[in-house]
């Protein structure tokens, strides 16, 4: 009897290992990421827990809906996507299982018929036989041989049914893991869409009702508009001061160094060309016009290089480490922590619509994050705190140089920090404004720039 090959059932164990650790995977991955989107929604909800119905914060109250709207789709759709994992992976386990199920049937038909063999030929004297009836020693060998390996066939083959239907077992339970998971995250998808549903009738009851406020929402938009135009100018200006004194003081002192040089030039030139009458004699006249001639080749010399540099001329106002701090910045882009430790994005950068006027646009010279009451503003690199201000109607402001970039914190109130303060990522530098007659909206105005160049802080920070 020929022994059946177990390679494709070594091979249906193998594919079932490795398929069940790629799904593993990505469930769990999903889970986390599940898990996440559950933190941020948390941030929005406490917000939303400390507003109060009235029109004066219905606006804000209204971008906190959306959010929180936003967020609980996002987790539904990630809801979906396990949903459709697992039910993919379970539609997978019942192929493996069925594959396992005909192989094991394909073995315990094999086996039965080795046992009826073994049966039949279970006389240890009839295996003698068999053996010694050979008709030469050569064939007697191959005979005993045949004999052991058939035996351990045999055993092979009852290992192999045991193994086959222990996975069996484990695949059962996995079947029932996955089942009993799926209508865990179902029950949760229902949960999410009833309550995003509140969500959305809430916006559209503050839609209806700001609707009818037209009037007071253009007046507050004109005034917030004034104050951050006044606070972006002010911003700008500051900056472009700063780094007027830097390239100022830069040139300041390559002219200095340049002068330095030129001095040093000269002194040489004086001292190889000195004339003395006592117990020296030279030629007067090959020694005025070497003289001469060095002087002028000296003096054509100096001219071209103590030329200041002119204001056309681009200085580097950074010093060694700053260059490195600046690189270091540059390289982590789309990785630097948040300026506040949780928080979302309440009003993005660039021009954006306004949620309730028609036609109407803001452009945003920065970001604003809202956070929950009593939150701190932090930085989010090493730097050196370069200005510390204020704006009438918009509190505190703070500057951070990190080389050629600078990043802004605005809308704060206590400042732990003061200008020459060299800071680290995360240090809190101060706390943010709570407008306790707004529902105590906490909110930072964030902005990064490159020298005299606004960048998008939302392309920065890590997402």
């Amino acid at each position: 009897m020929q022994p059946i090959k177990h390679y494709s059932i070594f091979t249906v164990v193998t594919l079932i290992a490795i398929v069940t650790s790629i799904s593993a995977q990505s469930v769990k991955e999903l889970e986390r990421q599940r898990q996440q989107a559950l933190q941020k929604l948390e941030t929005t909800s406490k917000k939303l827990s400390e507003t109060k119905k009235s029109k004066k914060t219905a606006l804000n109250k209204l971008t906190i809906i959306n959010k929180s709207i936003q967020e609980r789709k996002s987790i539904i759709s990630n809801i979906n996507g396990e949903i459709s994992t697992i039910s993919s992976k379970m539609r997978q386990l019942e192929q493996e299982k069925v594959a396992l199920e005909n192989n094991l049937n394909k073995l315990k038909a094999n086996y039965g018929k080795t046992i009826q063999n073994a049966y039949v030929n279970r006389n240890v004297y009839s295996k003698m036989m068999f053996v010694l009836s050979a008709n030469s020693f050569n064939q007697s060998y191959r005979r005993l041989r045949y004999v052991q390996e058939y035996t351990s066939y045999h055993k092979a083959q009852a290992a192999q049914i045991e193994k086959i239907t222990t996975q069996l077992l484990e695949k059962n339970d996995s079947l029932e893991g996955h089942k009993n998971q799926k209508e865990e995250v179902v029950k949760e998808k229902v949960s999410e869409t009833q309550k995003l549903a509140k969500d959305e009738e809430k916006e559209k009851e503050l839609l209806s009702e700001l609707k009818a406020e037209e009037q007071k929402l253009r007046a507050d938009l004109k005034i917030h508009q004034r104050k951050a135009s006044e606070l972006n100018n002010k911003i700008e200006a500051i900056i472009a001061e700063e780094i007027r004194k830097a390239e100022a003081k830069r040139a300041a002192e390559e002219a200095k160094r340049l002068a330095a040089e030129k001095a040093a030039n000269e002194k040489s030139t004086t001292s190889n060309g000195s004339k003395t009458k006592n117990g020296y004699s030279y030629n007067a006249k090959s020694t005025t016009n070497t003289n001469s001639n060095s002087t002028n080749s000296n003096s054509n010399n100096n001219s071209s290089t103590t030329t200041a540099p002119t204001s056309s001329q681009s200085v580097n106002t950074l010093t060694k480490e700053e260059q490195i701090i600046s690189g270091n910045f540059d390289k982590n882009q789309g990785r630097l922590p948040w300026p506040v430790s949780n928080g979302f994005i309440s009003g993005h950068y660039g021009v954006q619509p306004h949620p309730i006027l028609r036609h109407v646009t803001t452009n945003n010279k920065g970001i604003y994050i809202q956070t929950p009451s009593n939150g701190s503003a932090r930085a989010i690199f090493e730097g050196i705190v370069t200005q510390r201000f204020s704006i009438p109607g918009s509190n505190n402001a703070v500057i951070i140089k990190h080389g050629a970039f600078r990043t802004v914190y605005a809308n704060l109130t206590q400042i732990s920090v003061k200008e020459g303060d060299k800071v680290s990522a995360k240090q809190v530098i101060g706390k943010i404004y709570t407008d306790d007659e707004n529902d105590n909206k906490t909110e930072l105005y964030f902005q990064i720039w490159k020298d005299k160049v606004l960048q998008n802080p939302e392309n920065w920070l890590t997402k």
